[in-house]
């Protein structure tokens, strides 16, 4: 699995997050657990194969909201407790 995370400009409200989710779920159809906070002025989602990042920038800038970057690392889903 891979971690997509993206800093976004001009969310406000609940709708922009909801907005910007949308717009990721459009450009990455397989993206599964796509969040968005305004607080912390984020997007993630996770995806089993690696994104293009420019796409899903693109995606999220044409709904009127500023992607300053991406990043994407692998991800590992930890256990209960975290052991291995």
């Amino acid at each position: 699995m891979i971690r997509t995370t993206m800093k976004i400009d001009g969310m406000m409200c609940g709708m922009c997050e909801a907005h910007v989710c949308d717009a990721i779920r459009k450009a990455v159809p397989s993206a599964k657990k796509v969040t968005a906070s305004r607080s912390r002025k984020e997007a993630s989602f996770l995806s089993e194969e690696a994104v293009d990042t420019e796409r899903v920038k693109a995606a999220v800038n044409a709904t009127g909201y500023t992607c300053l970057s991406a990043e994407s690392v692998p991800y590992e889903k930890k256990g209960l407790f975290g052991f291995r």
